[in-house]
């Protein structure tokens, strides 16, 4: 084992800067202002981002597909220029685009796979990669006769063939039907739990939220945010707390006025309020105060869309 592969962390991209040149009078465009991240070995890390926001020129940087203008990024200590071949090994990637030849069959995709990467006939898990995928059943159809889905599952599938230690998900389950996201990810965590890094891009941000321990979030080029999900979610000081009411109003009592309470239904008072300024003990109390009845109550926290539209929006 090299000193390079013993690196604690499977993603290290440091002041990582991309511009592309501008066509004709156009001006250069700078897809990355000095990134920086660090990911651990065996994490699952969300990359998230709106759409231009540079994950893609991120990722095609790591995968050998764009080159950079300046900066480093290694992955499993593996420079991605001076180690490419290394580096390259070691990771997997599921791109955006369908890229897939119309006319191989998933088994023949995944065959070929293999054997571009040099993996040994007795050490192939084709069969076991399609099964997982819900593929096992098209595994000798033609890819132009799978679905949208089918179709993205398949290039999950082809990315694993080399077993990488890194694996990037972009976009993965766009186009997927809820019963077979569920089983992909399901798959994807047992890879996870076993050791494999996964690097996840994804406009779903609940399942940002429920499967990364970590996120980054990037806009126009630049890291915005990078911490523990849970972190990032404490950052939003806002809470909601819904009252139903034992008695039907006609309006928010003046007492709640200056909590920013509402009205539904004539029955039902929202409250949204900054926890680290009001206790929901004083709301409790100017409720009772105003002479009314609280048959029920829930409380509602931010989520991680609460979180990435408050950290892009701030961004010109």
């Amino acid at each position: 084992m090299t000193a390079a592969s013993n690196s604690p962390y499977a993603l290290e991209v440091e002041n990582l800067r991309k511009i592309y040149k501008g066509k004709g009078k156009a001006p250069d465009k700078e897809a990355l202002k000095g990134v920086s991240l660090q990911v651990k070995r065996g994490s699952f890390f969300g990359l998230l981002g709106p759409n231009g926001a540079g994950k893609s020129t991120l990722i095609n940087i790591l995968a050998g597909l764009v080159n950079r203008t300046s900066g480093t990024a290694r992955v499993c200590g593996h420079d991605i220029e001076k180690d490419m071949r290394a580096a390259r090994r070691a990771l997997g990637v599921v791109p955006q685009e369908l890229n897939l030849d119309a006319f191989f069959t998933p088994y023949e995709v995944m065959e070929f796979q293999a054997g571009l990467y040099g993996v040994p006939k007795s050490a192939r898990r084709t069969n076991e990669i399609l099964e997982a995928m819900g593929l096992a059943d098209k595994a000798d159809s033609y890819a132009r006769t799978l679905s949208g889905g089918m179709r993205r599952r398949l290039l999950v599938a082809k990315a694993m063939v080399h077993q990488p230690e890194v694996l990037i998900l972009d976009e993965p389950t766009a186009g997927v039907d809820i019963g077979l996201r569920q089983q992909l990810w399901q798959y994807i965590r047992a890879l996870n739990e076993a050791g494999t890094t996964i690097i996840l891009t994804t406009h779903y941000l609940e399942e940002a939220e429920e499967l990364c321990d970590e996120i980054a979030i990037i806009n126009h080029g630049e890291v915005v945010a990078c911490e523990k999900t849970e972190n990032l979610l404490s950052r939003l000081d806002a809470k909601t707390v819904n009252l139903t009411l034992a008695e039907e109003i006609g309006e928010v009592p003046d007492s709640l006025a200056r909590f920013n309470a509402s009205l539904s239904h004539g029955r039902r008072l929202s409250v949204n309020y900054a926890p680290s300024e009001i206790a929901i003990t004083d709301i409790l109390s100017e409720v009772s105060a105003a002479g009314l009845t609280i048959t029920d109550l829930s409380t509602e926290e931010p989520d991680l869309e609460d979180a990435f539209l408050q950290m892009t929006s701030s961004q010109g």
